[in-house]
């Protein structure tokens, strides 16, 4: 629900925007009524052995070649694949995180999304850790027939 408040308040621009991959925890519990910013995430894994945390600034890694369809009266958003290479010890990530960084303080840049995994997931060292977004992209919505409109 944040997103869509966020995006009606005209703080999100998807395709001209910073968008921010953020891995964490299995301990962070998503909220969607009352999450709606960066300072909100808990539980990102720190920066260490390939993984760069996002500190709400623009420092970790960001979504690329985004798109953005309105086909049939869905609104479906996609992007390349996210990849992190691993050193050392790999790392462990069960939930990925959207986030528009361009504001450029954790209390002001806004959530898109989330993603669970269903299990933790691990990049050994010198593995990699690859986000494959669905074929269909990263998120659909469709919005509610209206009526009462002329």
């Amino acid at each position: 629900m944040a997103a869509f408040e966020s995006a009606f308040d005209k703080e999100i621009d998807f395709l001209a925007d910073n968008i921010a991959s953020i891995l964490t925890t299995n301990t962070y519990s998503p909220n969607q009524d009352t999450h709606d910013y960066h300072n909100d995430i808990t539980n990102q894994l720190s920066t260490a052995n390939g993984y760069t945390a996002e500190n709400g600034t623009g420092t970790g890694e960001m979504l690329g070649t985004k798109t953005h369809d309105n086909t049939l009266n869905v609104s479906t958003f996609d992007a390349a694949n996210t990849v992190w290479t691993s050193s050392g010890s790999g790392f462990t990530g069960r939930r990925l995180v959207h986030c528009d960084v361009t504001p450029g303080v954790s209390a002001t840049d806004p959530l898109l999304w989330w993603i669970d995994f269903g299990q933790d997931e691990t990049a050994s060292g010198g593995g990699t850790f690859t986000i494959a977004y669905n074929a269909s992209g990263i998120a659909s919505i469709t919005p509610a027939d209206a009526t009462g409109f002329p």
